[in-house]
């Protein structure tokens, strides 16, 4: 056993894992890899490689067998390796001379083929190179061409660069001082300091103790329920009015700033000079002192720091910074300026007099010394003197001109001053304005020769031949004008025409105005432009900044070029309804259905206007034009039936509805046949047509209504109840009709009956908020609030924006405390409902806050002004806390927007009797009827 050596210290075998034959996977560490230097060298390489083929039998390679493979070639050995044998096939060969001399001259063809193609790819890579660099070039290419522009720096320039201060470590310490350091405090303290001051508002899980102690808790405090009820009430109003702000503008209502309000709220948030703290003056006045040291030629750092001395009170401070500032910068007229200012008038007048000495051209401080002076004579003095070194500043002259008293002398001056700056227009139309007629063309006429590309003077002209009463003479010279400013190239754009010609119409000149707009609205505009478009939306921009004249210029313009174009007449008549008299109204509605006569709406207009107005006979003159022209056109029919009617003339009405039957055959025609009948009462005769016009139009859904209502109001339910059946299966898209079909079994006592009618109508049309409300309803009226809470969710799936749903929601099936949050949810769903703005006017009426309720009833009212019911809600509030004043501008707005649409209201109007009822008694009728 002594004789035995020890394996551990002997040399491991080659490839020899430890573990392997145990089932171990062989891993190598960094110890195995040693450390991370240089590799060996090339003896060793050498050495090693030769070490290995005398192992293996073979001869020392050399130095080309022992280069490196290509990965072609080892893909090629792969292919002749042994599956058995980790080495090649022909691994155990011996390297000769022949394979030694092989490999040389394998090596002298690869030198020859790469010697042949050498200078192509040399080129090639250079060509690379040079691109790379033009692309990515260096900083010191970039900035090569500044360098050699340093060349060219005189030495005064060099010298006038201002020195830069070492402030770093001044605004090192500055930051440091500025600095606010922060720690954490513990939370102990923390939770202290709150405790301290607050009372415990949290409601604890023990009830039973909150509720014996009568709301008092365990440490004494007690729970204010009403302040959070209130603290939430006010935080929901303000998210409703932040809900609201985006429909403001769709109700016109534009948000604007109180200027007055504005600055009294910067005068109260303003700091007087002893609040400001002292700290924060001097470091302003340190860094304003280096400013000035830095660059002393700069004269707003010496303004600045002379506002700065002055703000803190000390305005013998400020005065020596701008007499250094003065010194230092004796060409700056903002410098000399701010000194002025700064003294009294005695002092500054020795300024001003110094200014003017270092800037004698300067026209701000000429005219400044000018005011400086009290006595006109002085002033004038002043001003000559300024003449003289600044004979061509038009400033100056005006300012001289104005100081003249007789108009003789500013004559005379101006006179001289279009001499010696002829070009300045303002100074010619000056003149003109002081000449009489005769004398003031001649000026106007100078001054085209000496500035032939200025439009003012041609305006002036125009304005000129307005005023002595030559209105033909007005478009000529406009005309004349327009061509020369053409031939100039002078020409204003089409939109800058437009803003003259609304300074003329401002300036009291309407018919310099037309002339404008009749030589320029064409101008840059080709056939192929929509100039129809164009000009009408030119014309509603006029009209909406007030500018009735041009709007009317423009659209006489527009129908000159498109005179057979209805929309233009239309647009046309509008502004003269709303801004101009009968008169023209009448005469442009005359001459639209002269251009378009088979336009129905212009001859009703027409019809309506003379109506209104007094004149039936000249309304049924028109309307008989209105039948040559248009023989079979039902709307001209029944205008003519509802211009009889109204006016008691029965018979002739009667007539003209069965001579439409015949001559213009259409439903519409046969319901208001019907619908006539009823009115006057006669139910069999209503029967008869309704049955008659059923064989024609059987699928007309009105048709149907109207007769189970004819039944209705006979109390035939049966036979009504078939004819609404009947009118469900032709037309099964009609809501109305399901709707009657429903409440009449629910009349008849029938509610199952009806809420199956209601479900049928569901699956026919799903999206229906007027199905969905009234299957609420139903189930409401039959005081079974489960299934209405049931079809109401369903509701909001189908019809999510629906404000009639959620207002039936809102009213109905939520309590009164969550009616707010409630209809803020409504209003982000559903965004733009007047149905909900009504509601949430509601809410806050019942509130008492009576001006936010206002508001909103506004806004519904803007919003869609042809649903009566908002108008109806909105007179009912307004008769309890409404002022007279507000319910006739209210009653106004709804007589002249006539609404035609709304749940009580077309149940008002189209009752017993409501064909007779004006607007107002429509309104007030709605207003008692409304829950």
């Amino acid at each position: 056993m002594s004789g035995r050596r020890d394996f551990l210290t002997q040399q491991a075998p080659e490839n020899y894992v430890a573990g392997l034959g145990r089932g171990a996977t062989g891993f190598t560490t960094r110890s195995d890899l040693g450390p991370a230097r240089e590799g060996p060298s090339e003896d060793q390489i050498k050495e090693a490689l030769a070490k290995r083929a005398a192992q293996l039998g073979n001869d020392p390679p050399t130095a080309y067998g022992a280069g490196k493979k290509k990965a072609e070639e080892e893909e090629v050995e792969d292919q002749f390796r042994d599956a058995e044998n980790e080495e090649g096939l022909f691994a155990t060969g011996n390297y000769d001379r022949d394979d030694d001399e092989a490999d040389r001259i394998y090596q002298a063809v690869d030198e020859r083929q790469d010697k042949r193609r050498r200078a192509t790819r040399e080129a090639h890579e250079q060509e690379q190179r040079d691109q790379y660099e033009r692309d990515n070039p260096k900083i010191q290419q970039q900035f090569a061409d500044l360098k050699r522009a340093l060349g060219a720096v005189s030495d005064e320039d060099w010298a006038s660069i201002p020195e830069v201060g070492d402030l770093t470590g001044k605004n090192r310490r500055s930051k440091q001082n500025a600095r606010q350091r922060f720690y954490a405090v513990p939370d102990s303290v923390l939770a202290g300091a709150r405790d301290s001051t607050q009372l415990g508002t949290e409601v604890q899980d023990d009830a039973v103790m909150t509720e014996a102690n009568g709301g008092d808790q365990a440490d004494g405090t007690m729970t204010n329920f009403a302040d959070i009820g209130a603290a939430r009430d006010r935080v929901l109003a303000v998210r409703l009015d932040q809900a609201a702000q985006g429909t403001e503008s769709v109700a016109g209502t534009s948000t604007s700033i109180d200027p007055r309000g504005y600055l009294t709220s910067l005068s109260m948030s303003e700091r007087k000079a002893g609040e400001v703290p002292v700290g924060d003056i001097k470091r302003a006045r340190q860094l304003l002192e280096s400013v000035i040291k830095t660059n002393p030629r700069h004269g707003p750092g010496w303004i600045a720091a002379a506002r700065l001395e002055e703000f803190a009170g000390k305005i013998v401070a400020a005065r020596n910074v701008m007499r250094r500032g003065c010194e230092m910068c004796p060409k700056s007229e903002d410098v000399w300026l701010e000194s002025i200012r700064l003294h009294d008038n005695q002092n500054a007048k020795i300024i001003a007099a110094k200014a003017i000495e270092n800037n004698d051209r300067s026209v701000r401080l000429w005219v400044e010394a000018m005011k400086l002076e009290s006595v006109p004579a002085a002033k004038k003095r002043v001003l000559r003197k300024a003449l003289d070194h600044i004979p061509q500043s038009v400033a100056i002259w005006k300012e001289a001109v104005n100081l003249e008293e007789d108009p003789a002398d500013a004559r005379l001056l101006l006179a001289k001053a279009t001499e010696i700056i002829p070009l300045s227009v303002e100074l010619w139309l000056a003149l003109a304005r002081l000449e009489d007629p005769d004398n003031a063309q001649k000026v106007l006429n100078k001054a085209r020769q000496a500035v032939p590309g200025s439009y003012e003077i041609w305006i002036a002209a125009a304005r000129l031949q307005e005023q002595v009463g030559k209105s033909d003479m007005v478009f000529r010279v406009m005309e004349r004008g327009i061509k020369s400013l053409a031939k100039a190239s002078a020409m204003l754009k089409r939109e800058e025409w437009i803003t003259q010609a609304e300074i003329c119409e401002e300036e009291s000149a309407p018919i310099t105005c037309q002339a404008i707009i009749k030589e320029t609205l064409g101008w840059s505009l080709d056939e192929d432009d929509d100039r129809k478009q164009i000009w009408l939306d030119d014309a509603k921009a006029s009209t909406n900044r007030g500018r009735y004249e041009t709007a009317r210029a423009i659209y006489a313009y527009a129908l000159r070029v498109f005179y057979n174009r209805k929309s233009l007449w239309l647009a046309a008549a509008d502004l003269e309804r709303t801004h101009g008299t009968k008169d023209a109204l009448w005469a442009l509605l005359e001459k639209a259905v002269a251009s378009c006569p088979s336009s129905e709406v212009l001859w009703m207009q027409l019809a309506r206007e003379k109506w209104s107005a007094g004149s039936i006979d000249d309304a049924r003159r028109v309307l008989g034009l209105a039948f040559q022209q248009n023989p079979g056109n039902e709307n001209i029919w029944l205008e003519a039936v509802r211009l009889e009617a109204d006016n008691g003339e029965t018979d002739k009405a009667r007539n003209l509805l069965e001579t439409a039957r015949s001559e213009a055959n259409t439903d519409r025609v046969w319901i208001k046949s019907i619908t006539f009948e009823r009115q006057l009462g006669n139910t069999a005769v209503a029967l008869d047509l309704v049955q008659d016009a059923l064989t024609k139009f059987p699928t007309a859904a009105k048709l149907h209504m109207q007769k189970g209502q004819l039944y209705e109001a006979q109390s035939l339910l049966p036979q009504a109840r078939t004819a609404y059946a009947t009118g469900t299966r032709a037309c099964p898209t009609s809501t109305p009709l399901w709707l009657l079909s429903s409440r009449l079994e629910e009349r008849m006592g029938v509610v199952v009956k009806a809420r199956s009618i209601l479900d049928r109508a569901r699956l026919a049309l799903p999206k229906s908020p007027e199905l969905w409300t009234e299957s609420i309803r139903l189930e409401l009226r039959a005081k079974n609030s489960t299934a209405a809470q049931a079809k109401l969710a369903q509701a909001l799936q189908a019809c999510p924006t629906s404000g009639l749903i959620w207002a039936e929601r809102i009213w109905h099936l939520e309590p009164r405390t969550q009616r707010k949050p409630r209809i803020l949810e409504a209003i982000q769903k559903a965004d733009n409902d007047p149905i909900l703005f009504v509601t949430a006017a509601r809410i806050f009426w019942g509130e008492r806050k009576l001006e936010k309720a206002d508001a909103w009833f506004t806004k519904a009212a803007v919003l869609e002004p042809d649903l009566g019911d908002t108008w109806g809600w909105w007179w009912k509030f307004l008769l309890a806390h409404g002022t007279v004043e507000k319910r006739a501008e209210v009653l106004a707005k709804c007589v002249a927007v006539d609404p035609r649409h709304g749940e009580v209201w077309q149940a008002v109007r189209k009752g017993e009797g409501g064909w007779k009822m004006s607007v107002e008694d429509v309104l007030v009728e709605t207003a008692r009827r409304l829950e």
